[in-house]
């Protein structure tokens, strides 16, 4: 299996851009003299991903109500996760190839592309672009989890800490400062958009989209300044024939662990997809019109980030991963049987507050199933994270694929039917992978 524990570091000493906490941040006075700077890494590492997803996420929310014509915009965003979910099948291998830095460098072109095609949206353009975002997304959703772990658990060794909580409070800060891209985005949306009632205001749209290439340079421009963090041994490479890649995979996927939670990996996708595509398009811009939808992802955002820093925080083992997750679903269910059975389009003031408290719910329980899969996947597969991260993705973007093909042609109830039905067989699985979990850690201690 492969051993990521000797992983190289950068040599580059410098004063972190913030504290996560005072005993994760920093190691004690003794350690501080080594110059491996894991902290700074994390915190260069979510600049990076803020700047790059600030421009791709509130793009991507406004795909469904812009790109109109002939579902230019939804069609394209179901290329775009087909494309993520094969490409991840040999995403591991290129990962552990180039090295999770160059990796994560060779990740941005993909989101660059699809900015600059939305300047000129049509088949001929978005397509390609789509495609093409899919192989670099799976490269670089690999490369991050690979990064972040890695370096949160040579931080835990070096500091003397405890690894699970290292890993936690490094996918707390990374999440939160992550989900922060959606009140950016979104605020800059709004901004720019703000006279684009029917999304059809081509000079507003032209400004939007040149801003967002200015965040992609700037977000690629910080990825040049992490630390190098490459595995020079294992049991694949960039040359592994593709047997050896699907060896790999199929291995994992007869882990039962990883059987066990496939269901909550995938309903993690379908609730993200639900927000960009069906809440975005069947409750806020009814009632707040396209321009509001800036607004209301903003707040979506601002509640994931919060929620992200907090829950890494109290993350450090399996019950509490177990605790969280719970809390999150049951903020979920409670959106969906809102949509359900109590909701309806109101005016005045109730019809502009109801789909943004929806937005700020449904944003707590994202930052939760992000922080937490995440955390778990860090502490269950030590030793295969590429793979086991490949596996993450590729059921998330199957479900957000599924999600964006067929949103042009159901309800909103019938949507919100699918996600309770998800949601309970997701937590169903999840539960049994606890008990797994520790029946298995009782019976070997």
């Amino acid at each position: 299996m492969w051993a990521m524990e000797s992983e190289g570091v950068g040599d580059e000493a410098a004063a972190p851009l913030v504290v996560v906490t005072e005993e994760v941040g920093s190691c004690s006075s003794s350690v501080k003299q080594k110059p491996k700077n894991h902290a700074r890494d994390v915190h260069i590492l979510s600049f990076a991903f803020l700047f790059v997803f600030s421009a791709y996420g509130a793009a991507q929310n406004l795909e469904s109500t812009v790109n109109t014509e002939e579902d230019l915009g939804t069609t394209s965003l179901g290329i775009l996760y087909t494309s993520f979910t094969l490409f991840l099948v040999a995403a591991s291998p290129v990962v552990r190839g180039l090295g999770s830095k160059r990796a994560l460098v060779l990740g941005t072109s993909g989101y660059l592309l699809f900015i600059a095609a939305n300047l000129k949206p049509s088949w001929y353009t978005m397509v390609p672009a789509s495609l093409y975002l899919g192989f670099t997304a799976s490269i670089i959703w690999v490369a991050q989890g690979t990064y972040l772990t890695s370096t949160a658990r040579s931080h835990a060794k070096d500091c003397q800490l405890h690894e699970g909580t290292v890993i936690g409070k490094f996918n707390g800060e990374f999440w939160g400062m992550f989900a922060s891209h959606q009140v950016i985005g979104n605020l800059i949306s709004l901004a720019l958009l703000r006279n684009g009632k029917e999304g059809d205001s081509v000079t507003g749209k032209n400004l939007l989209f040149t801003v967002f290439l200015g965040c992609m340079v700037l977000g690629i421009t910080l990825m040049c300044f992490l630390s190098k963090r490459d595995y020079n041994g294992g049991s694949l490479s960039m040359n592994s024939s593709l047997a050896s890649v699907l060896k790999s995979a199929v291995a994992l996927l007869l882990d039962r662990r990883v059987l066990l939670v496939i269901p909550l990996l995938a309903y993690s996708g379908l609730q993200q997809a639900f927000v960009w595509a069906e809440f975005t398009k069947e409750v806020v811009t009814p009632a707040l019109g396209v321009s509001g939808v800036g607004g209301a992802m903003a707040l979506y955002g601002a509640a994931d980030a919060i929620c992200s820093l907090v829950a890494g925080r109290f993350t450090s083992g399996l019950s509490s991963i177990t605790f969280i997750v719970s809390g999150g679903a049951v903020l979920q269910i409670l959106v969906l049987l809102w949509l359900l059975f109590g909701y309806s389009k109101t005016g005045g003031l109730l019809g502009t507050v109801y789909p943004l408290l929806m937005a700020a719910i449904w944003g707590v329980g994202d930052g939760v199933f992000n922080t937490q899969l995440n955390a778990l996947f860090g502490m269950l597969f030590k030793h295969d994270m590429e793979a086991a991260f490949a596996q993450l993705k590729v059921w998330q973007s199957a479900a957000i694929a599924v999600i964006f093909f067929v949103s042009p042609y159901i309800t909103l109830q019938a949507m919100s039917m699918l996600m309770v039905a998800a949601l309970f067989i997701a937590m169903a699985g999840f539960l049994f992978l606890t008990l797994h979990v520790e029946r298995s850690f009782s019976s070997g201690s």
